[in-house]
């Protein structure tokens, strides 16, 4: 009996084909006789007529198993039975409220019952999870800035009605914001709350200036009104020049494409907005309200707090005016110091390590596990089991999802026998990257023979720098697979070693064995063997066919037919398969076929429709990928392909040289427009080349910040190693400044700098068209911008001080930025009353 006549049988007496229509008068339906199989022992007792004409039943000539289908792959959570269930949202859907939806949907087909109460759901990745802490920490960032920059300026005015006049300019310029985003459609995330948070501070900058300016005229007597209109007359036009460096310095970023440009682009508009807004509060609402307040600051009604504030400001003028005397006995005295430190902040920010984003810790890790090709199913399963146990031990593990057997990517599956995966999602306040080298180790501990496992650290979803499915992505093109498979394994040779390169392979790497069946057409037709018949048989010997249907109950089964697996389980077995008989002479598939094992390509990957050999990597978490880029060139250099290959980068170095590119074009614009607009705004290149000298000894400051913060890194360290310390004491890495974030810092800096310097300068062009000398007019300027210059500094530094201290989640993607503006604005200060004076008698020493 062959396999294509019991197919036949079983089919032909289970029945189950259309029987004739129905008409009920309205519509015609279609019926069909009951499948005949109610029960297996009615499939096993099936009759079957042999060739000698006796009837024989199924069970003598098969096994009848009632099981279910092979299972090739398998999925677990916390090593018990699950399935995986996507779901995946709309684009223009909000995350939170489509999460919120199906966690809602779910607990009503729990209250129903209509889920079992023995079936355990749980999410083993929840968007939404991370967008809220953001969300929650963002918002933190705007209130507490907020507070924090009120509170210093109550702490120099000490006066409550001055400070809420100067507390108006905030919930104003962000209500003018929200109506803006609305008008342009823009929502709520990380990116528009983070430019509320940065410019919390600096919102409040302009309204500062102006309210000292007034109280200033208002205390030397004059009326309010008059006071109000001769303070805002005089300040003007440096408030619209600082708010118009601010938003030249920014604004290009708007028109950067790629990647920088949708991650940044809505920060650096909102942010604009926010800021232009405090400038139309600044000019118009705040004279108006001071000459509403009746109280002139007095000895009589200063507070103690407001005493304490002006002694100590006072204090700090004499010193200033003391230091400043010096300074410009001999101004070019001051740049000994200034120019070697500059010099080593610049080398040291150029040398410094780089990657397009920060690290974002969310607590998720991807273990991908391969075995040797061919290892068996059932084999491969065990030796995962073994790291998967590894890993519920785990005291920092909170869930653990295991895909053996191949990987499920929402509707789609793969099945390699010899590859999973596993998700491990850690508890709360863990390191990743700490807990991946503590499992790299007791990984290796297992000494698991033939096993490759990568650990990497998921980044946020979405944000992919590299086309590739890891951080390096070089890639071949061309025509032959064996070619470039050759191609890839002599570049792998060359690429390993590099260090901070790690778990270097390329795409041909895994082989599979399959059994090649070349039928012999001409053999064939002599046997009157038709090729479909051919593949019939082999479909059903290996694979199996479901050729019929029984039904139990309310349920329907497939009835597959098959050979057993140790009928098939090597090549001269699959040769002996009957695939027919030719008067009365059994065929078998070698009598029509040649049978032999081979070895391919497990996947073959294209690019443009042409076939490539893709060479990844991952980066380790301290790499520099500048080195790493140039490395990789270096041992490439010599490379020669044949005719029509070619090599090229398609993974995070290339996304890094082009935003290095574009990040070193945008500082060079934000340079050269806020000279432009200050060339414009005083009609002479004096005065702005005084504040761009001076401006650009703000990076000493961002240098030393960032090298504070290392320190203290070090020191509060449990437990602290001292020879760890002393080599970063010595090597004085700069690692927070490594990323596209902090670039906008450095380009945003840029802007804000120039405020404290603008101001400054214009009052010493004040007191100068007054008749003073020039000595006399800076000291005297200095030392009246004192006040403005610290308070629109601290405020600006304090309103983002939760943003550069980076708690909770999402704070990763803009901490760089914040600590460079803090850290910048900070120095900025020493730079804008030292450094700007000295600058500004030197360029003026012929008019002097």
């Amino acid at each position: 009996i062959t396999l294509d006549e019991l197919q036949n049988t079983i089919r032909n007496n289970n029945l189950d084909l259309p029987a004739g229509r129905l008409n009920t008068g309205s519509q015609e339906l279609s019926t069909r006789t009951l499948a005949r199989f109610k029960t297996v022992e009615q499939i096993r007792n099936l009759p079957i007529r042999n060739n000698a004409g006796a009837i024989i039943r199924l069970k003598d000539v098969a096994q009848v198993i009632d099981s279910h289908e092979d299972e090739r792959l398998r999925i677990r959570l916390d090593n018990k039975s699950a399935i995986k269930l996507s779901i995946q949202k709309q684009p223009k859907a909000n995350t939170v409220d489509v999460v919120d939806a199906v966690k809602k949907q779910l607990g009503w087909l729990i209250t129903e019952k209509l889920i079992p109460a023995n079936i355990h759901i749980a999410a083993i990745s929840d968007q939404s999870v991370f967008v809220r802490y953001a969300l929650k920490n963002a918002s933190i960032a705007v209130i507490s800035g907020a507070i924090l920059a009120m509170l210093v300026v109550y702490l120099f005015l000490g006066n409550i009605q001055r400070t809420l006049i100067i507390g108006t300019a905030i919930p104003l310029a962000i209500l003018f914001t929200f109506i803006i985003m609305a008008a342009s459609g823009l929502t709520l995330n990380i990116m528009t709350l983070g430019a509320l948070a940065l410019g919390v501070g600096l919102l409040i900058d302009s309204t500062i200036i102006m309210l000292e300016n007034i109280t200033r005229h208002q205390s030397l007597g004059e009326k309010r009104k008059d006071a109000s209109l001769h303070a805002a007359q005089e300040i003007n036009s440096a408030i619209v020049a600082s708010t118009s460096t601010n938003l030249a310095a920014i604004l290009p970023f708007l028109f950067i494409s790629g990647l920088t440009g949708l991650l940044f682009s809505e920060l650096v508009f909102v942010l604009s907005i926010a800021i232009l807004a405090s400038l139309i509060v600044a000019i118009t609402l705040v004279p108006a309200l001071a000459t509403q307040i009746k109280t002139i600051s007095t000895p009589d009604t200063d507070t103690r707090l407001n005493n304490k504030t002006t002694s100590i400001l006072h204090f700090l003028e004499r010193k200033l005016g003391t230091v400043l005397k010096k300074i410009l006995a001999k101004p070019a005295g001051v740049f000994y110091i200034a120019i070697p430190l500059l010099i080593i902040s610049v080398f040291q920010l150029s040398s410094a390590n780089y990657k397009f984003l920060p690290s974002i810790d969310e607590g998720q890790i991807r273990a991908y596990i391969k075995t040797d090709t061919g290892t068996p199913f059932e084999q491969f399963d065990k030796t995962l089991g073994k790291i998967e146990t590894l890993f519920q031990q785990q005291p920092e593990v909170e869930t653990v999802f295991t895909t053996s057997g191949g990987f499920v990517f929402g509707r789609s599956e793969f099945k390699s026998s010899n590859s999973g995966s596993i998700f491990i999602q850690l508890k709360p306040g863990n390191n990743s990257a700490k807990w991946i080298g503590k499992m790299r180790r007791q990984i290796a501990k297992l000494q698991l023979i033939g096993t490759r496992v990568h650990l990497r650290s998921r980044g946020v979803r979405g944000i992919r720098t590299s086309r590739g499915d890891d951080d390096l992505s070089l890639r071949v093109q061309g025509s032959n697979i064996e070619q470039l498979s050759r191609i890839g394994t002599t570049i792998v040779s060359r690429l390993k070693g590099i260090p901070g390169l790690r778990n270097i392979s390329h795409s041909y790497e895994e082989e599979r064995e399959e059994v090649t069946i070349n039928v012999d057409r001409q053999r064939a037709a002599e046997l009157a063997m038709n090729i479909n018949t051919i593949n019939q048989a082999i479909r059903i010997a290996l694979e199996g066919l479901i050729i019929s249907e029984y039904i139990d109950g309310d349920k329907r089964f497939n009835i597959r037919l098959r050979l057993p697996k140790t009928s098939i389980n090597s090549v001269d077995k699959i040769s002996r398969i009957v695939i027919g008989k030719v008067n009365g002479q059994t065929i078998h598939l070698a009598d029509v076929s040649h049978i032999r094992l081979t070895h391919s390509a497990a996947t073959i990957k294209r690019d443009r429709q042409r076939r490539i050999v893709e060479i990844t990597g991952s980066f380790a978490a301290d790499a520099n990928l500048a080195d790493i880029d140039a490395e990789i060139k270096r041992r490439l250099n010599n490379l020669k392909l044949p005719d029509g290959y070619t090599l090229y980068d398609a993974g995070s170095t290339k996304t890094l040289q082009q935003n290095q590119q574009s990040g070193y074009l945008l500082i060079a614009l934000a340079l050269f427009l806020v000279f432009v607009v200050m060339a414009v705004q005083y009609e002479s290149l004096l005065n702005p080349l005084v504040i761009i000298v001076s401006m650009v000894f703000t990076l000493i400051g961002v240098t030393v910040g960032i090298w504070l913060t290392e320190l203290l890194g070090w020191l509060i360290q449990i437990p602290f190693d001292f020879s760890k310390f002393y080599h970063w004491l010595i090597t004085v890495p700069v690692e927070i400044q490594t990323s596209m974030p902090f670039r906008l810092g450095l380009i945003m800096l840029i802007g804000i700098v120039v405020n404290n310097a603008i101001v400054l300068v214009e009052q010493i062009e004040i007191e100068r068209e007054k008749g003073s000398a020039m000595n006399a007019a800076i000291l005297t300027a200095a030392q009246l911008r004192l006040r403005p210059i610290l308070m629109t500094t601290l405020t600006t530094v304090v309103g983002m001080l939760p943003l550069a201290i980076g708690l909770g989640s999402g704070s990763e993607l803009l901490q760089p930025l914040a600590m460079v503006i803090v850290w910048g604005l900070l120095f900025s200060s020493l730079v804008s009353l030292i450094l700007v004076p000295a600058v500004y008698k030197l360029v003026h020493f012929q008019s002097h």
